[in-house]
């Protein structure tokens, strides 16, 4: 019988105003257990409070996501707040 491992370690990018406010571009993040992407988002918003003031967008190993994308072991996580232009 094999047991399923749920450790779930990924790598966080951090572009404009979120690598500011983490003080970082890059991190490791273990997170136990593969999580959505939007636990993650909650998980980061509880320890750098100031990311909650922004809309934040995210991408997974370079594809936009929702927020509900389930993260693996070794996946990437961009994290980057909505660009306006004109």
């Amino acid at each position: 019988m094999q047991i399923e491992n749920t450790h779930c370690k990924i790598r966080l990018l951090f572009f404009g105003a979120t690598a500011e406010i983490v003080g970082s571009h890059e991190l490791e993040f273990d997170v136990g257990e593969c999580l959505s992407s939007a636990d993650v988002l909650g998980l980061l918003s509880q320890k750098f409070p100031a990311l909650g003031r922004h809309k934040l967008l995210v991408s997974v190993n370079h594809v936009y996501g929702s927020g509900l994308e389930s993260l693996r072991d070794g996946d990437e996580l961009a994290i980057f707040t909505a660009v306006s232009g004109g």
